[in-house]
């Protein structure tokens, strides 16, 4: 099992009131699927793919991810777990604007303390996976947004996770462009042996997946 979760529950002050986000959430994901999640804006989509890659911490539940229990995990631990097991995209690319694409994706090798010639040499692997080896020199403002999401899906992959979480990765692009951000994601799943799970509006891009899973009311249905 990939991802177990549990009870999960997480509450937020807003305005001087408690808004109840997640009231008891719970799901399983088996290694090597690829799931959506789904539900209306606003729902907690986003805040439940934070609280799995431990970026957040719930106020009650448990999450277990790759055998470990991130609400547990502390500081180097924490930081050394979510660095070797989980990559994430976001609908924005955050890419470093005065770094190439190459440099981009080669950041969390080099923040790891991969040495420079070892994380060149994968992050340019990557950038040809992703159909962008003769861009790598470009500068995030030179590249297409297309290009620049895919730059953000190489850099996401460079210290090899186990486990994809993607918030609404194709929520900028095109109809067609968003098409075929999915299609590269799902051809990596099966090259790299990844685990995804995707938050997304696109029913289309959620038929494309193993399953889905649906938010709603702070519970999955």
């Amino acid at each position: 099992m990939m991802i177990t979760v549990d009870a999960l529950r997480k509450a937020y002050l807003s305005g001087g009131r408690t808004i109840h986000v997640l009231k008891g959430a719970g799901f399983r994901i088996q290694d090597g699927e690829a799931v959506a999640l789904m539900g209306p804006s606003g729902v907690g989509k986003s805040t439940l793919l934070h609280l799995v890659a431990g970026l957040d911490r719930p106020d009650a539940g448990t999450i277990t991810v790759a055998g470990q229990d991130v609400t547990q995990l502390r500081g180097n631990a924490l930081d050394q777990f979510r660095r070797t097991t989980i990559g994430i995209i976001y609908q924005f690319h955050f890419l470093l604007p005065e770094f190439t694409a190459l440099e981009n994706v080669m950041m969390p090798a080099v923040i790891a303390g991969v040495k420079s010639p070892e994380a060149r040499e994968r992050a340019q692997g990557l950038l040809g996976e992703v159909g962008l080896v003769d861009r790598e020199r470009h500068l995030p403002s030179k590249l297409s947004g297309g290009e620049q999401q895919r730059v953000a899906i190489a850099r996401a992959l460079m210290n090899r996770p186990r486990l994809l979480l993607a918030d609404e990765p194709t929520g900028n692009l095109d109809e067609e462009t968003a098409g075929q951000a999915f299609d590269l994601l799902m051809g990596l799943k099966a090259n790299h042996g990844l685990t995804i799970l995707m938050a997304t509006h696109n029913p289309a891009l959620a038929g494309g997946c193993s399953r889905t899973l649906r938010l709603r009311d702070g519970k999955i249905e």
